[in-house]
């Protein structure tokens, strides 16, 4: 993202904070003939200590000095989250952003510690999302990735337009709207990597729903999250999503399931192994799914 792409990144997601805010939300007495639904212009000025004039210059995407304090005063002003005052931080200033690289494929260390958390689904992503390395357990749960050529083989563009993915989500939207918020929050950790951009202008060209969730500008930092997915061969699946950063793989991160109920973890094991068979469900288990899933060395070479 170039400094003007940047500002003008800034400059909309201030319009959209603004936008998202009602005057009561800040103490302001709407009167009976206001039509503006968020806040204006000037109240945010006022609220922030600052000219309407430099604010407008702000929102306009100008090349403009913003000082950390000038910021702060912003961000209590419009009620940011801490994740969103990040964000906004690093768009306003990319002094000590550095962009995080990542290999291609994963060592085989790590290939060996995805395998190993059968039959939890595991899987690796890099700093961008695309899907690095994924092991038997997450091929049964999502379909074989190997599926899909390799730019396809993204979280967040798997999520937005692949039908195999987005029919396991119970709860689609809010799940695909959480993960846009951290995506987000992640391009503004890696500035200047271009397959932030190439990705959500792909996605923005292609996806109505991708659109609108991006345009609303929501900013999240991880935090475990439980997922529901409504599985063809198993039905419902609850399982809680931890992550944890590859330290020798800078930019690296896996994620892993854990099953949320004694239901769910009981029909984990079928998802590593198809022909699992385990109580009242075992006809069930073994009939139709998904294509089976990959060996490690398999899996690395399609991550490639």
């Amino acid at each position: 993202m170039d400094s003007t792409a940047q500002r003008q990144e800034l400059a909309d997601f201030l319009r959209a904070r603004r936008g998202q805010l009602s005057p009561r939300d800040v103490g302001i007495e709407p009167g009976p003939r206001r039509r503006t639904p968020g806040l204006r212009r000037e109240e945010v000025a006022h609220l922030s200590g600052v000219s309407v004039t430099w604010y407008t210059w702000l929102e306009q995407a100008r090349d403009i000095t913003v000082s950390r304090q000038v910021l702060d005063s912003l961000a209590r002003a419009l009620h940011l989250t801490t994740a969103e005052k990040l964000y906004m931080y690093r768009l306003a200033d990319t002094q000590g952003v550095v962009r995080q690289e990542a290999a291609d494929a994963p060592g085989p260390e790590l290939q060996r510690l995805v395998d190993a958390l059968n039959p939890n689904p595991t899987y690796l992503i890099g700093p961008s999302w695309d899907l690095l390395a994924w092991n038997a357990a997450e091929a049964g749960l999502i379909g074989d990735p190997a599926r899909l050529a390799g730019h396809e083989r993204n979280i967040i563009r798997m999520v937005f337009t692949d039908p195999e993915t987005r029919g396991l989500l119970v709860d689609w939207r809010a799940q695909a709207s959480g993960l846009l918020a951290q995506f987000r929050a992640d391009a503004a950790r890696n500035l200047g990597d271009p397959r932030f951009e190439q990705l959500s202008n792909e996605l923005y060209a292609v996806s109505d729903e991708f659109r609108e969730l991006w345009d609303e500008h929501r900013v999240a930092d991880f935090g475990s999250a439980r997922w529901e997915f409504d599985h063809p061969r198993l039905g419902r699946l609850a399982v809680d999503y931890v992550r944890l950063a590859a330290l020798q793989s800078p930019g690296v991160k896996l994620f892993t399931c854990l099953p949320a109920d004694p239901e769910t973890e009981a029909k984990l094991p079928a998802l590593a192994d198809p022909h699992h068979t385990f109580g009242p469900v075992g006809a069930e288990a073994v009939a139709g799914g998904f294509r089976g899933p990959l060996r490690g060395d398999q899996r690395v070479r399609a991550a490639r």
